[in-house]
């Protein structure tokens, strides 16, 4: 998950939620404003909407190397 910067300057930050045992419960986004105190922690490894959609998109179209080695490590581990 990225933390995401929109258009009016709002900050997502992805936030998980466990239980008191370590659990995962869920993963969301809180979202900060400028002048939050948190604000200017995430700023700099925010990515915008667009940033986040172009990364997306190149590992979809790039990863076919690292899906056959997976798929390979799989097999053996199957096997």
């Amino acid at each position: 998950m990225y933390v995401i910067r929109l258009a009016d300057g709002t900050l997502r930050v992805p936030q998980s939620l466990s239980s008191d045992d370590g659990r995962l419960i869920g993963n969301a986004y809180v979202e900060l404003s400028p002048g939050d105190p948190e604000y200017d922690r995430w700023l700099p490894e925010s990515l915008t909407e667009e940033e986040v959609a172009e990364r997306r998109r190149r590992w979809l179209a790039e990863n076919d190397e690292l899906e056959k080695e997976f798929l390979a490590f799989k097999a053996e581990q199957d096997g």
